[in-house]
């Protein structure tokens, strides 16, 4: 059993839409009902993202070295995108470089036993960041309308999120979870129809404001989070793992497994150097996103930390694929392209977490364990 390595799910989901899809087998097809489940498990995964992020933890200085990481990662990237694709094409390029797939992280982490530890804490900070802020970058320079009307349409999202918040952090939850309580074993499953409710909610006025999608339920994670806090340990325990059950057990995989197979790989071989873009983008990523963010690891992480930090800053994926349509069905960048990056981001997921998990522990099946739940200043 010795020579067994704990691999990511989520590799195996990819490589299996990959095999089943147009580009190897043939045997599934994507259509518009395969489509909107992969949309609505993107979501679900930006959900449980917003949802995982302990805010508490991650204030102060983590979440500023992951801010500035992030700054120094976007201003790089699109350096590197005019290098590679000069004119409109190079900002779709370099927030998809600066991207960080938190909600691809979180099951791996969690499964690796570093999510509560202080590193896994640090990785969060860093996540959270690469993944808003590229999220932000694309409704403000990405959607299509002038940079003033998108501020004001994110302000106007921002205002109405933060005043549910307010009030889902300052309400009374005792009669909430009474009814989660209630219904916790019955066909009534009341707090799985309420975290539903809450997703689609947000994500339906993100839709209607004009802002992506996943800017509202990364929100709704982050107000279903604070619509159930309080709770008795035990509720809390058995609500987390239903939400989870349905996530991760059902929607989620949903998105990995059609990510494999809409991949373009025709697109992707066709052109030699598109081929080749394949490997420069992997690395960029690691130059782009993971470099920084390993500059930036707390004080007194060891030189395992700080590459492992790297290589899962470098992680991206469902960022890439969002950026990519975009900047297709804008006409400033050409399928090959796309392709080559969503390429990068598919490997990124497959070697990375991987590569990081190894490097810093030796051995990705027993993660280091730490007691204290703080992270480093």
């Amino acid at each position: 059993m010795g020579r067994w390595i704990a691999v990511p799910l989520v590799v195996f989901e990819i490589l299996l839409g990959l095999v089943l899809g147009p580009s190897v087998l043939g045997w599934v097809q994507e259509d518009d009902f395969i489509a909107l489940f992969a949309d609505f498990g993107l979501a679900m995964l930006f959900y449980l993202a917003g949802r995982e992020i302990d805010f508490r933890a991650i204030r102060g200085t983590p979440i500023v070295r992951a801010g500035i990481g992030w700054l120094v990662s976007i201003a790089l990237g699109i350096a590197l995108g005019f290098l590679v694709d000069p004119g409109a094409g190079a900002v779709f390029v370099g927030v998809a470089l600066a991207s960080t797939a938190l909600g691809a992280l979180l099951p791996i982490l969690r499964d690796s036993g570093v999510l509560r530890t202080p590193f896994g804490v640090s990785i969060l900070a860093i996540g959270a960041v690469g993944e808003f802020g590229p999220l932000l970058a694309i409704s403000l320079f990405l959607s299509g309308r002038s940079p003033l009307h998108s501020a004001l349409v994110l302000l106007a999202f921002a205002v109405i999120a933060g005043v549910l918040m307010f009030f889902a952090a300052r309400g009374d939850g005792a009669r909430l979870h009474r009814a989660i309580e209630a219904s916790l074993h019955t066909s009534g499953q009341f707090v799985v129809r309420l975290v539903m409710f809450v997703l689609l909610a947000l994500v339906a006025l993100s839709i209607f404001l004009g802002i992506d999608m996943l800017l509202g339920a990364f929100a709704a994670g982050v107000l279903g989070k604070l619509l159930l806090q309080g709770a008795p340990a035990r509720e809390a325990e058995v609500t987390e793992a239903k939400i989870e059950a349905v996530g991760f057990g059902l929607l989620v995989p949903v998105f990995f497994i059609n990510t494999g197979i809409t991949f373009d790989l025709a697109a992707l071989v066709s052109d030699l150097r598109t081929l080749l873009l394949l490997p420069l983008f992997t690395v960029l990523l690691l130059v782009t996103r993971g470099l920084p963010a390993a500059m930036l690891a707390p004080p007194g992480s060891t030189v395992r930390e700080r590459v492992s930090t790297g290589f899962f800053a470098a992680t991206g994926l469902p960022i890439i694929v969002a950026v990519t349509a975009l900047g297709v069905d804008a006409g400033d960048l050409d399928s090959g392209m796309a392709a080559a990056l969503v390429g990068a981001g598919l490997l990124s997921v497959l070697l990375y977490p991987l590569i990081a998990l190894t490097v810093r522990t030796g051995n990705p099946r027993r993660p280091r364990q730490e007691s204290n739940l703080r992270p480093r200043d």
